[in-house]
């Protein structure tokens, strides 16, 4: 599978989502694709075949408001109608909201309220250890999230129990809903910050990189004794041009000729 060309499709699928609703997290929801491309079609073992199998790999997004990026995935992989998907999305009383709920086929565990994911995995990943059970727990979070101290708590216990069977991603693609991290809550330390907590760290300089983010995971997959993190480094709107490093669209809603402008561009790729 060509999945550059397959995170370039979900990129077009998200931008109408989101248009058609008028609400969503646009911004982050194209910094992370290319995570998400990696995680559901080439690294993570989930299909909506074994997707009630104990022996799944498990992937939660915790920074839950890019829910509408992760329900465009899950639709592509065949969890559930992309139709479905289209005409309910955002809607009164649909169960396809702004923000992950387990109701939802594929979903592992609702989010929204920053700072969860990462102690919802790590237990995921010690009762995996503790059932000899071989799958893997992926935790993808956001850097403004990497403020919650919940997470430091997480990083902790993580390390103490040896959980290998754990990958986080942080999602680094600087901005924020009130401003960038470095202004609202310095991120730049999370390298060391992971180390001191026993971490292996990966880091990914472009995560916007399919090849790139390939061999990270594959490096964490191989790496034992330690859970892993991957720290992507991601533009906030990759994509398309006026929405790249632009604060405004973290949460931005798309008029008719943004819709087309964006449209457009991802064509042209």
């Amino acid at each position: 599978m060509d999945l550059k060309r397959k995170a370039n499709e979900l990129r077009k699928d998200v931008l109408e989502l989101v248009y058609r609703a008028g609400a969503g997290h646009i911004g982050g929801d194209l910094s992370v694709m290319d995570i998400l491309t990696v995680l559901y079609f080439h690294e993570a073992n989930i299909s909506p075949e074994n997707q009630t199998s104990p022996d799944r790999d498990r992937i939660l997004l915790s920074k839950g408001h890019c829910a509408d990026a992760l329900y465009t995935v899950l639709a592509d992989k065949g969890f559930f109608s992309k139709q479905e998907l289209k005409e309910t999305f955002s809607k009164y009383c649909s169960k396809y909201m702004g923000h992950p709920d387990n109701a939802v086929a594929g979903v592992e565990t609702c989010a929204g309220s920053l700072g969860h994911g990462l102690s919802v995995g790590a237990g995921m990943a010690l009762a995996g250890k503790r059932d000899n059970r071989n799958y893997r727990v992926y935790v993808v979070l956001g850097d403004g999230e990497m403020a919650e101290g919940s997470n430091f708590e997480a990083m902790m216990f993580a390390s103490h129990y040896s959980l290998d069977n754990l990958c986080a991603v942080v999602d680094l693609n600087g901005l924020q809903i009130s401003g960038s991290t470095d202004e609202v809550m310095r991120s730049a330390s999370l390298k060391e910050k992971f180390y001191a907590f026993g971490w292996n760290v990966i880091e990914v300089t472009n995560g916007n990189e399919i090849e790139e983010l390939i061999k990270a995971f594959a490096q964490a997959r191989e790496y034992h004794g330690k859970p892993s993190v991957l720290l992507a480094h991601t533009v906030k709107g990759k994509g398309v041009s006026f929405m790249e490093n632009n604060i405004k669209w973290h949460h931005g809603v798309l008029n008719e000729e943004q819709f087309e402008t964006a449209l457009a561009e991802r064509e042209g790729v």
